[in-house]
């Protein structure tokens, strides 16, 4: 399942995920993956969750992105969340439709059984009517 956490840049989506995955993990059951453009929140998460620096590995478009996801969902059978912050670039999708990108990481969720928390620089309004539906919050 994707919940989205969308709107413009500086109004509040990072810190809203960093306290949404630092609360989470207290009670988690599984293991809790933070993917990011840069390391810069390690120091803000719990110790106890995994951050991946995206930027680190070669994803440059939706298509590596869709299978780095399946990659990292293949290493950890415990994954129980996975959190995405800054999304539209480390998917690649800079200026792109993420209606298909989305659809499939929730796809993908659904077989793995794992939750996926995404924070997206884009308004609301800009969303198409299926991914409105999966908005939980929009700054």
């Amino acid at each position: 399942m994707v919940q989205l956490i969308v709107g413009d840049k500086g109004k509040g989506k990072t810190k809203y995920l960093l306290d949404k995955v630092n609360a989470e993990v207290k009670e988690a059951d599984g293991n809790i993956v933070y993917l990011d453009k840069s390391s810069k929140h390690m120091h803000e998460l719990d110790n106890k969750v995994r951050l991946i620096n995206v930027s680190e590995y070669p994803v440059k478009n939706a298509d590596q992105f869709l299978g780095f996801i399946c990659g990292v969902c293949s290493q950890d059978y415990d994954l129980q969340t996975m959190y995405v912050d800054s999304f539209i670039k480390v998917a690649g999708l800079e200026g792109a439709d993420i209606t298909d990108t989305v659809l499939a990481l929730d796809a993908i969720g659904k077989q793995f059984n794992v939750n996926l928390v995404i924070s997206a620089s884009i308004e609301e309004a800009d969303l198409s009517d299926v991914l409105k539906e999966k908005v939980v919050i929009s700054c």
